[in-house]
């Protein structure tokens, strides 16, 4: 591993310094070496529900999910939680059950509209002792007590997810439907966010799942049903030096469609034509959509975090081809997650609210929108340095 980021993190962790110096010695001795961890390559065929488990020959991979619920009196929150893996050592020379080879990373945060409240929590942990980890036979993940996974701990269930989360701060207790069938991002079973062969991911998305359970708060727990948005992707590298971060939306629209974007922004203030998008129909059926197909411009409002960065909260968002011209603006300005004390990390993730005309025809919308660089550059993180 190159990225000082994550040479941080191993320390955070309380890791034995040789591992830091294993590392530095092998890149050292060997930098254009063929890296053991898999890429993400076109022609990769889904199943499922295996592809929900973990792909830990990929070094990179993430299970993400956000969602839109209400309580009984209409009170609204958002939440995201977030289970990320990230490769250390392929095949550690270490036998012991201490021996680091991936480590695991959690988010969980809960929006309040009506009180006007973001709180979130973070786990980091590393997984050889079996503090965290992620399965492979099914799909259950877990960071010490906090959990996602088919049913209970992995069984019983093909549909039906579980989330387990909580903090004095946030918490989330949900069973999710799965809904329509998964949504696969990209071409050919590849989602190219770099202009390198590699640089992409194995990308789907369960778009509309109905939601029901507890939300937490402060210590205030609301029973809710709502709507969730999963994304799960897996890979070795996609950024490039020169993409600062992305802004990415996933919306859910009163027509029964979603929409999936993201652009990658350089760091010159372009956007790399990789950039691109899924929209799915009222079946399930997608259509995927390129750079040129979409815009998404920002409008003038803005939030400027005590970090320092400025995030934009208003949108236009147009897909011509589909006829689809949207207004995105979010119920609550602040909703940075900022760990820059811990994993110098920093990125927007919120709650939207979606209006505007499809076909001619008014429609409205709920959604999640995810901005990050704008914090300093994420490119260390994500190259699979």
């Amino acid at each position: 591993m190159k990225s000082s980021v994550w040479l941080l993190l191993l320390l955070t962790l309380g890791l034995a310094s040789s591992s830091a110096r294993a590392m530095e010695d092998q890149q050292a001795a060997s930098p254009q070496a063929a890296s053991p961890w898999k890429e993400a390559r076109p022609g990769y065929v889904f199943s499922f529900p295996r592809d929900h488990a973990s792909h830990p020959d990929f070094k990179i991979e993430w299970w993400y999910y956000t969602g839109n619920v209400r309580a009984a009196d209409g009170r609204r929150f958002g939440y995201q939680l977030t289970f990320f893996r990230v490769g250390i050592d392929h095949q550690p020379v270490n036998p012991s059950k201490w021996a680091v080879r991936d480590l695991y990373m959690t988010h969980l945060a809960v929006s309040d509209a009506k009180g006007q409240r973001y709180r979130f929590a973070e786990k980091l942990t590393r997984g050889g002792p079996g503090l965290a980890g992620a399965l492979t036979d099914r799909y259950y993940t877990w960071n010490e007590e906090w959990s996602a996974g088919l049913g209970d701990q992995g069984a019983g269930s093909r549909t039906r997810h579980v989330l387990r989360a909580s903090s004095p701060q946030a918490g989330v207790d949900l069973v999710l439907d799965e809904g329509k069938a998964p949504a696969i991002n990209g071409i050919n079973g590849v989602n190219q966010k770099g202009a390198r062969d590699g640089n992409a991911s194995h990308y789907y998305s369960l778009t509309r799942m109905p939601t029901r359970g507890t939300i937490s708060v402060d210590g205030e727990r609301f029973e809710v049903t709502g709507e969730s948005w999963m994304d799960h992707e897996f890979s070795t590298s996609f950024l490039e030096p020169e993409q600062r971060g992305w802004d990415w939306f996933s919306i859910q629209l009163s027509d029964n469609r979603e929409l999936m974007l993201y652009r990658m922004r350089r760091a010159d203030g372009s956007h790399d034509p990789r950039s691109s998008g899924t929209l799915i129909d009222a079946n399930g059926r997608t259509t995927h959509l390129t750079h040129d197909d979409f815009t998404l411009t920002p409008g003038r409002a803005t939030f400027k975090s005590a970090n320092g960065a400025v995030y934009p909260t208003e949108w236009t968002v147009a897909v011509p081809k589909h006829r689809l011209a949207l207004t995105v603006t979010t119920p609550l300005n602040d909703q940075e997650l900022s760990l820059v004390k811990s994993t110098g990390i920093a990125y927007w993730e919120g709650m939207i609210d979606v209006a505007g005309q499809a076909g001619g025809r008014a429609v409205r919308g709920a959604g999640y929108l995810e901005m990050t660089g704008y914090h300093g550059s994420l490119g260390r993180i994500f190259t699979g340095a």
